[in-house]
């Protein structure tokens, strides 16, 4: 596709649609992998926990994120039993919210938080602390104060400040706490420039080439009260293949064995991070967590071997993979429009009632979804669609490309699956749009776990007053 000036949202040449995309044979029928588990069509009516999603929306409106529980906790137990041997951590920043914080801990996992409000979060749910992992590249005084004082069970240090801090803290306290320190491995997985994050030139983390990761561990072990457990690598998102992690793998391992060799430490963990994809369109094909679980491991055991060297406790951070496939976004059509284009082709827009302000991964990552009609069945022929938002925004875009029917009409539903990851977790106000609702589904009921932002709440923060 050649370039356009005014970005890849006004390609003239996606009038067509991308290679990989086919024409369905019925636009009724769900691809199944995009979906939930309990995602189904009755007479063309989309089911998802045994609710009509045309049901849902007229209880509690549209858009709607739609939360399928049954499918969340088989894919949290699926990394539980594949990785059994490891400390699986939730990675709550896809998506948190005190219910599904609890689902975590009810299934045998860690929960993985990144900032003093997730960590609130999961304080409020009942995590045990012990089981919580701490993120973050700019942890302040107070986040880590609280951190200390929660007894998390460990913290993921960033930088040489941070681990002054820390020092100045378990000290004031007479406590301790336990350490991972972050590496940057120098692997860029096959993924997005912006959310590719183990290359040298980004803020996370401490470089091995550098030498910082090995100063870093000195830095630890000469702090009273600071418990180093290992290191922590994680190489980037949506990754669907183990080869970025067996070079991470090596090279974090050859740090490790250094620092047993150096420093005659042997450190106890090490954690291999997340980024394991998902299925957003038909592109994509990851693999199960049983399959992750047996190349992973057999990497680190390779690699542990021909160092002469015990392999410490993996741990990983599944968060998309768990909660991505798990959720929908339910939408109501508003206008359709067809635009023509120069050699005659026409785009149709399909407008939605959300958009960006609900879902900005199309807008800021160039992001693929797909989507079907939600409320009724069509017998019309297939149309080439681009589903789009509400807001004042030309990259508003929810959905690239599909095939829709071609009647699609003001008033259907469409829902888009795999919306469980970073969308209602990064939403906005913007143009004063108000957050949608996270309806949990199961068994036929629906429980409001997060409910829809109202008018009073967009204008709390507004100090302003009447005029």
């Amino acid at each position: 596709m050649r370039a356009h000036e005014a970005g890849w949202a006004h390609a003239e040449d996606g009038a067509r649609g991308p290679a990989w995309l086919r024409e369905p044979a019925d636009t009724n029928a769900l691809v199944e992998h995009l979906w939930s588990r309990t995602a189904v069509k009755v007479d063309g009516a989309l089911e998802i926990g045994g609710v009509r999603v045309a049901d849902l929306v007229a209880e509690h409106g549209s858009p709607a994120y739609v939360l399928d529980e049954v499918d969340f906790r088989a894919r949290a137990a699926a990394f539980r039993d594949a990785f059994a041997a490891y400390d699986v951590f939730y990675a709550g920043k896809a998506f948190l919210s005190t219910t599904t914080a609890r689902w975590v801990a009810e299934e045998g996992l860690f929960l993985d938080v990144c900032s003093g409000g997730e960590l609130t979060v999961a304080e409020r749910a009942g995590v045990d602390p012990g089981r919580i992992g701490f993120h973050g590249n700019n942890k302040t005084v107070e986040e880590l104060t609280r951190a200390v004082d929660l007894g998390v069970g460990r913290i993921i240090v960033d930088s040489f400040a941070e681990i002054e801090r820390l020092a100045a803290i378990v000290a004031e306290r007479d406590t301790t706490a336990r350490l991972l320190v972050r590496v940057t491995a120098g692997v860029e997985a096959h993924t997005h420039e912006y959310i590719a994050t183990a290359h040298e030139d980004q803020k996370f983390g401490f470089s091995i080439t550098s030498g910082d990761a090995f100063e870093a561990v000195r830095r630890v072990l000469a702090a009273p009260g600071l418990e180093l457990l290992g290191l922590h690598s994680h190489i980037g998102s949506q990754i669907f293949d183990s080869s970025g992690f067996e070079v991470a793998a090596r090279r974090v391992l050859a740090l490790h064995a250094r620092v047993l060799r150096d420093l005659a430490v042997e450190m106890p963990e090490m954690d291999l991070g997340g980024g394991f994809g998902i299925a957003y369109t038909t592109q994509d094909d990851p693999s199960e967590p049983a399959q992750l679980a047996a190349e992973m491991t057999a990497i680190v055991e390779h690699e542990c071997r021909a160092l002469g060297i015990a392999a410490p406790r993996l741990s990983i951070e599944p968060g998309r993979a768990i909660v991505g496939p798990s959720m929908c976004t339910v939408y109501e059509v508003g206008t359709v429009k067809q635009v023509a284009l120069d050699g005659g082709a026409v785009r149709t827009y399909v407008s939605v009632d959300g958009g960006m302000s609900d879902n900005i991964r199309t807008a800021l990552y160039d992001a693929d979804y797909s989507c079907t009609l939600a409320s009724r069945a069509s017998q019309a022929p297939p149309m080439l669609a681009r589903v789009v938002g509400k807001h004042c925004e030309a990259g508003d875009i929810v959905v690239k490309d599909e095939f829709l029917p071609a009647d699609v009409a003001p008033g259907d539903l469409i829902a888009v699956p795999g919306t469980g990851a970073y969308c209602r977790s990064m939403a906005s106000n913007y143009n004063h749009a108000l957050r949608p609702p996270v309806i949990a589904v199961r068994d036929g009921a629906t429980r409001v776990v997060v409910r829809r932002e109202t008018v009073d709440d967009l204008l709390a923060t507004d100090v302003g007053g009447m005029a």
